[in-house]
């Protein structure tokens, strides 16, 4: 009875130590299959708080909160199972797929540059007050952009783990998503506040804080204009890269070729940082091609007679 009780607690012991294994397996893939993807986690970090910039205060926060909500909903919901099932059973789409919402972040760019240009994107500076559709539609917007980068981090982070078996696999890329939705938009809410804490601590007694409590207040706008700026190049870069890539895996070498080759030039060129050069090459080449691609479609919606956002105007106007 006794060796029996015995063998029965070392089998649950065994078992015990393999889900320990299998829970550190999942942990390290996860942690190699976001690193895999940190490109795209800068540039979604980056873009975010363009959507609450000269928003009221007290309303930053729930529109992070409702971007994030989005924005994991689009993760676990949506591409957690697209990416599996397509991987799995379609494993050919995934990449015009992607080429897609490449296109469709080049757009959102080179639209906002327009909209710079043109002064038709122009807002007042200090903070608004948004009604309730203006806001549902701004997190609308968020969120159609968060898709394409979540949806990017996922199929990264999907190559990264192509070699598990469809539970670690999901479970793995489940973990993905929930840590670096997480990480961005902990990250973002705390870009967004600290003119908040600034205001605090130039409120205590020591000198020194409230000298830096001003200094954050000061830059806080500063900042934000520039991550704006960021985060529009970010796009561009991102849908550019996704294009190039793309084009590349469906046969089309000659672009992909092209800049690859001027990567390694650059790379053997400069001793030292020649590894950061050629990143800046690559980098640089698909912001220009999300740029010309996001120009184009630029041009078909709102400056060509057949524009369909130019017929919506009118539409509106009459």
């Amino acid at each position: 009875m006794s060796a029996g009780l015995f063998g029965l607690l070392d089998d649950v012991a065994t078992l015990a130590r393999l889900a320990a294994a299998s829970v550190d397996d999942v942990g390290a893939a996860a942690g190699r299959a976001s690193a895999k993807a940190a490109g795209v986690v800068v540039d979604d970090t980056a873009v975010t708080p363009q959507y609450v910039h000269g928003v009221l205060a007290e309303r930053e926060l729930p529109i992070i909160k409702r971007i994030a909500v989005g924005s994991l909903r689009n993760k676990l919901l949506f591409i957690l199972p697209a990416a599996l099932l397509l991987s799995q059973f379609l494993p050919w789409l995934l990449t015009p797929i992607l080429m897609v919402g490449g296109t469709y972040l080049c757009y959102e760019g080179a639209e906002k540059i327009f909209e710079r240009l043109t002064g038709h994107g122009h807002h007042e500076e200090g903070s608004v007050e948004l009604g309730a559709d203006e806001e549902r539609s701004m997190v609308a917007g968020a969120i159609r952009t968060d898709f394409i980068l979540s949806a990017e981090i996922m199929v990264i982070a999907l190559n990264e783990v192509a070699d598990e078996s469809f539970v670690p696999r999901a479970i793995i890329l489940a973990v993905v998503a929930v840590g670096i939705t997480l990480l961005v938009y902990g990250v973002v809410a705390a870009i967004v506040k600290m003119d908040d804490v600034g205001l605090l601590l130039t409120e205590r007694k020591s000198r020194a804080a409230r000298r830096l409590g001003h200094g954050m207040v000061k830059a806080m706008p500063r900042l934000l204009a520039v991550i704006s700026v960021v985060g529009i190049a970010a796009m561009l870069w991102v849908g550019g890269h996704i294009l190039l890539v793309g084009t590349d895996d469906l046969g089309w070498h000659g672009l992909y070729d092209l800049v690859h080759h001027l990567e390694e030039e650059v790379h053997h060129a400069v001793d030292g940082v020649g590894g950061v050069l050629a990143w800046l090459v690559n980098t640089a080449a698909s912001a220009v091609i999300g740029l010309v691609v996001g120009a184009l479609v630029v041009a078909v919606m709102h400056v060509l007679p057949f524009g369909g956002h130019k017929v919506d105007k009118a539409k509106a106007e009459a």
